[in-house]
């Protein structure tokens, strides 16, 4: 089964839903989708499809790359799957981990460095830099 069938349902509730700047490619038998949610709601409906389809995400075989617009100033709750955050000094993950936020955690964004990293405060004080993916607004 090509990826594109198996992901058919993913790809059309993204295309459906007003994903801004979509981009589905596949590339060394992964499929990787692209793109920016007009809010959270919208993309945690994308990863509960994906879950469906590959339960527990085992195959590998997809990359699900969208992000829920967060606006500096704004709240936004910690995405992860599961576990919590890192929080870094600066924008990259070869930077030192200063703290982490819990899943489903509330955090103010300060701003948003680039389209990877923003710079958050969670409300015990830990400040720094968090992968933007796993933030959607409140």
């Amino acid at each position: 089964m090509a990826l594109q069938d198996k992901y058919k349902e993913l790809i059309d509730t993204a295309k459906n839903a007003g994903i801004q700047n979509l981009q589905v490619s596949e590339q060394n038998n992964v499929l990787h989708i692209s793109g920016d949610a007009p809010d959270a709601q919208t993309k945690d409906n994308l990863w509960n499809i994906y879950n469906k389809i590959d339960p527990d995400f085992r195959a590998g075989d997809l990359v699900l790359d969208v992000n829920a617009n967060v606006a500096a100033g704004a709240k936004a709750k910690v995405v992860t799957e599961s576990s919590n955050l890192n929080i870094r000094k600066g924008p990259g993950t070869d930077q030192p981990i200063v703290g982490k936020a819990a899943h489903h955690e509330i955090v103010t964004v300060i701003n948003k460095t680039n389209d990877q990293w923003s710079l958050i405060k969670t409300d015990k004080g830990a400040e720094g830099y968090v992968y933007s993916q796993y933030l959607a607004p409140v």
